[in-house]
């Protein structure tokens, strides 16, 4: 039996199970509770009292990270821990109030989503399981702007081993999504895959109801809601867009993050990881799919999750600011066009740090009496939780990592696997992190510091040459080096810092320059050695860029990643200057879709005069609800003013069934030109610069 999908609602957990070709509703009853521990609690006997004749409360002890606690058992709700937590004035410490019922159940019954009934804890982490699910792919082709209006649907899915495909077409907006719900009642499927399903499902709900059509897509006729959020994370704005679940039903919308790093088989590994529904850990973050992943294995460990946290950054004296660490090392390169050269990587290296060191809150502390002057760390013998909770991820993504170069179904688990040790780091210096603490985060900085400059030394006494370094990286070079001086290399700085690395060989490798002249720390491209060429921080890569801008970089790269060397990209001078002179040419007859800037609204007030400002105001005017962290796409009509034109107006002009309005060349074309040109200046710098 193999659970697709857990959730649950008031003290009932619902698990959706398939065995063979038959789907099964498990409901099962499994009351809340949380912890609660006072240092005295003689003096809240009141209060005690008065729990006692509303909620079924039990003496017991409870583990944490840092030992053992004696206390109470409260079957109650998130509401009472916080009544209780303003009547304690905070001096009560309250666990598992905010956990997940299905996570909870999931792991101390020793299951998990995505998994079958019966399988063992190990079985978590293999790159191979099976997906015994069936599967429908959707394609939506919509009208554009606000008005949503499903124009073709384009379906594929899998009936007794055969493939199908079908493409639903009709004039008749009632009928084409009647052979949709149609087809969805026929296959029968667990899983859903459709794009922009997020912003969609309402809108087929709720046109469902308008054509009288039975809606099949949840297997109940009901959905869960998951409503839609802005949050901050690393000092930028996020948006995640509200979700209808259907119940009985994975709904995964493929223009979402996780789906387009990992894909499917990414989602369902990080829903076995977790022990959260597949309709989850498609819209989580990273980070707070790492957070629900040290969730799950410390409940599966019976060690209790703080509500709040009590170990938070405490104030530190000047000098203690000077003796802390809290960013990676990085050496500034020369900017410049530079030949033979080698990138050497470490393997996930903070995650390898917090398992190398055995780095955890409880495990890293500083002596009371020498806090003030040192911040001495000691590290037990004991494995400590966070560091013991990595490990099996870490081998995993080491596996996978490996595999996805024999075999590219792995792509997409060994990107969702980086996202969550990426994220990891982070977690430990962020402040509501359930296992975080600041001194964690600093230990792994120090020591990403040390790494890095003792790997510089080692390749500096092999006669290597150090052009560039940040964080968990060296680019090198030698034009005297044999490749086995390489690979000593590489084994020298496993053995002394005791991590993995890998090796990327470049033809040929560029460093831009900074407005200042000096080089660039993220923003550089190379061709590898295999011929494919790596892009960093240009504008090919960020999604700010308009594609048309874009498509002039990735033509110019497309010619460069044809020359080995120097002498022959001076030979397609010509051949790249000649795309540039095209595009030039060609802009001001850009259509419209190929001009839209797409930028993130960071808030919905700004002080100052930019595009973002001129956005709000008119969605305010036009009455259409805009927050922050939402992404936004739109054309300038003049850098000047900041005026523009949302992306939606010019989709709706294109759809309407009245005189069209033609937008081609209503844009600053100055504005374009000189974002054209700074793009050309990044990807014309090998014939411009000089050789290093």
């Amino acid at each position: 039996m193999w659970i697709f999908d857990a959730y649950s609602k008031g003290n009932i957990v619902h698990l959706w199970i398939r065995k063979g070709n038959k789907i099964r509703h498990e409901k099962v009853n499994y009351p809340g509770f949380f912890y609660l521990y006072l240092p005295d609690p003689f003096l809240y006997k009141e209060m005690f009292e008065d729990l006692e004749t509303r909620y079924r409360v039990e003496e017991c002890s409870f583990k944490t990270i840092y030992g053992s606690l004696d206390g109470y058992r409260v079957y109650a709700g998130r509401r009472v821990a916080e009544l209780i937590e303003r009547q304690t004035k905070l001096s009560a410490k309250l666990y598992n109030v905010d956990v997940r019922l299905e996570q909870r159940f999931l792991a101390e019954k020793g299951l998990f989503a995505c998994g079958y009934i019966g399988e063992g804890y190990e079985s978590r982490f293999k790159t191979d399981f099976n997906l015994p699910c069936v599967i429908l792919d959707a394609d939506v082709k919509l009208s554009g702007g606000l008005n949503l209006r499903i124009k073709e649907i384009a379906v594929k899915y899998t009936v007794n081993g055969d493939g199908k495909e079908r493409k639903l077409t009709s004039t008749s907006e009632k009928d084409l999504l009647s052979d949709f719900l149609a087809v969805v009642e026929d296959v029968n499927p667990d899983v859903i895959l459709l794009d922009k399903a997020d912003i969609l499902m309402e809108s087929i709900v709720e046109k469902s109801k308008k054509y009288n059509l039975e809606n099949p897509i949840s297997r109940t006729g009901r959905f869960r809601r998951l409503s839609s959020k802005s949050y901050h994370s690393y000092g930028r704005a996020r948006y995640r867009e509200k979700a209808m679940l259907p119940e009985g039903r994975v709904l995964i919308d493929k223009s979402s993050f996780n789906f387009r790093e990992g894909g499917l088989k990414g989602i369902m590994l990080a829903s076995r990881l977790t022990g959260l529904s597949p309709n989850l850990a498609a819209r989580f973050t990273p980070g707070t799919l790492i957070s629900s992943y040290e969730v799950y294995e410390a409940l599966r460990r019976g060690i209790a999750i703080p509500f709040r946290k009590s170990d938070a950054e405490r104030q530190k004296s000047f000098r203690q600011l000077k003796k802390v660490d809290r960013g990676g090392m990085i050496f500034q390169p020369e900017p410049g066009f530079y030949e033979n050269v080698f990138q050497l990587d470490f393997t996930s290296m903070y995650p390898s740090i917090i398992v190398k060191y055995n780095l955890s809150p409880e495990t890293v502390f500083s002596d009371s009496n020498q806090r003030s002057n040192q911040c001495d760390l000691f590290y037990p013998s004991k494995p400590g939780f966070l560091s013991s909770a990595i490990k099996p991820l870490l081998e995993l993504r080491i596996r996978t990592k490996k595999l996805k170069k024999m075999n590219p179904d792995y792509e997409g688990m060994d990107s969702m696997l980086k996202w969550l040790l990426v994220t990891c780091f982070g977690y430990t210096g962020y402040r509501n992190a359930k296992f975080g603490r600041i001194e964690v985060h600093e230990a792994i900085n120090r020591h990403a510091r040390e790494i890095l400059l003792k790997t510089k030394e080692i390749a500096e006494n092999m006669g290597f040459e150090v052009i560039h370094g940040i964080v968990d990286c060296l680019w090198l070079r030698n034009a005297e080096a044999e490749p086995n001086k390489i690979y000593d290399l590489k084994r020298e700085v496993e053995r002394e810092t005791g991590l993995l690395t890998e090796l990327d060989f470049y033809n040929w490798i560029v460093f831009l320059p900074m407005a200042d002249g000096f080089g660039a720390y993220n923003r550089y491209y190379g061709r590898l050695k295999d011929g494919k060429m790596k892009l960093r921080g240009i504008a090919a890569r960020r999604r700010d860029i308009p594609s048309y801008i874009r498509r002039m970089q990735l033509d110019v790269l497309k010619i460069l990643s044809k020359a080995k060397n120097r002498e022959e990209i001076a030979g397609l001078r010509d051949k790249i200057e000649e795309i540039y002179i095209n595009y030039r040419k060609n802009l001001r007859h850009a259509s419209p879709e190929d001009l839209v800037i797409r930028k993130v609204i960071g808030k919905t007030n700004y002080s100052r005069r930019c595009a973002e400002a001129f956005l709000v105001n008119y969605c305010r005017r036009k009455g259409i609800a805009i927050q922050p962290g939402l992404e936004v796409g739109y054309i300038v009509l003049d850098s000047r003013k900041w005026v523009v034109i949302p992306e939606w107006e010019i989709d709706d002009a294109d759809d309407a069934d009245t005189d069209n309005v033609d937008y081609t060349g209503v844009f600053d074309a100055k504005y374009y030109e000189k974002m054209l040109e700074k793009a050309w200046s990044e990807v014309s710098y090998p014939i411009q610069s000089k050789v290093n």
